[in-house]
Order: C-alpha cells, then structure tokens, then sequence
C-alpha cells in the first residue's frame, strides 16, 4: 500500500516537474519581429542603438529571455514600400511579438491621408499574422516629428508637426480597431528638440539615447503583454 502511495506521489510531482520544464521552455528565447523604415533600423547609429535592440536589452536585464529583434526596415521606406519587402522577404516565421512603426515617408513624400490609413492597415493585419493573429501581442510607435530635427531648422516646422499629428491620429485609430497597442512617442522627439546629443550625426535621425526613450516607455506595456 505504501510503496503504491509513493508511487503514485512520485509520478504525480515527475508530472508535475514535466509541465513546469516545458512551460519554462516555452518562454524562453522570445522572438521578436521590428517592422518599419529608418527610425526602426537605426539609421546613422550602431546596431545596439537601434530602438528594439535596446527594448530586448532592457527585457533581458528584468530577467526576460528575449532574442535580439529580427528587422524588416529600410531608411526611405513607405507604407507600401515596406509591405512590399515584407512580401519578398518571404519570412513565414511566427513571433512573440511584433513591432510596426511607419509612416513619416509618407508624410514626407506628401502622399495622401486616406492612402496611408488603407495601406496601414495593411500592414496592421500582417503584423497580427505574424503575432500568431493576436492582436494583443502586437505594438505599434507612433511617428516621430521630424520637424523638430536640426535637418528642419529651414522647414516649416508648424505644418510638419500639424501633418505628423493627422497621420498618427489615424494610426491610433487603425490600431484601436485592430486591438493592437499604440505607443506615443511622438512627445519625446519633440522634447529633443535643441538637444544635439538626441540626434544622429547627420542631423535628421534619432541618436541611441533618443531611442532608449522610447524603449523605456514601449518597455512595461512590451512586459504585462509577454507575461
């Protein structure tokens, strides 16, 4: 009777040890997917500066298993330029998360409104496909507000942050209808305004210590979502 109740007690904690390893395991090594253009691929800083880089750096220090990000992004890039390169890319991996951040070519470019609202949502739904179609797991950036760059020191700054607005407007609406998380750091960029050290060394891009701002701020809303 006893060696049957040890028994018993011993396959129900081997059990029990089984469940815990393999859930453990499938927390670990967290992938993430950083769709976007220059802002998201670092342009004019080093690798580890780059935005989600460092938002995996900051998971891996509160003891959160992530890998470096896999990047789908290239300086210049649009809506459509950027929906294109995820296509040809054929990437057909599933990812823990999945971070969108697009928008400000289109602004720049002069492209329509309503045009950018089709083909971000667009984007919106590849992005939850690649999230193992959960929204939830699925945050976008706001667009940064260029205008308040060195590069924009001759422009007319009004008018880009008025325009920048109306696109992340329809951002945060896109995203409200799809259940994804939007993120706003449009504030940061402008609050870097007059502050060489939060831009690159062309003037244009965000330096790493502009990018950690806004790793920081993506970070606890990045954390409730993978725990």
């Amino acid at each position: 009777m006893r060696i049957s109740l040890l028994f018993s007690l011993f396959l129900l904690f081997g059990s029990s040890l089984l469940f815990l390893n393999c859930h453990m395991k499938d927390l670990s090594n967290i992938n993430v997917l950083s769709l976007g253009d220059s802002y998201t691929i670092g342009e004019s800083v080093q690798e580890n500066d780059r935005w989600s880089v460092q938002l995996a750096r900051l998971l891996r220090s509160r003891s959160t298993d992530v890998n470096n990000p896999t990047i789908i992004a290239r300086t210049g890039w649009t809506t459509a330029e950027l929906n294109e390169a995820i296509i040809a890319s054929g990437n057909k991996q599933q990812y823990d998360l999945v971070s969108l951040m697009i928008g400000v070519n289109n602004q720049y470019r002069g492209q329509p409104i309503d045009r950018y609202r089709t083909e971000f949502r667009q984007l919106v739904q590849v992005a939850v496909h690649y999230a193992r179609n959960q929204p939830s797991h699925v945050v976008v950036l706001s667009i940064p507000d260029w205008g308040a760059s060195p590069f924009a020191a001759s422009r007319d700054r009004a008018t880009i942050a008025k325009q920048i607005d109306e696109f992340n407007a329809v951002a945060s609406q896109v995203c409200a209808e799809a259940g994804v998380t939007f993120i706003d750091i449009t504030p940061l960029t402008r609050q870097a305004a007059g502050d060489a050290s939060q831009f690159a060394a062309d003037g244009l891009h965000y330096s790493g210590k502009q990018m950690k701002k806004w790793a920081e701020k993506a970070l606890p809303i990045v954390e409730k979502i993978l725990n």
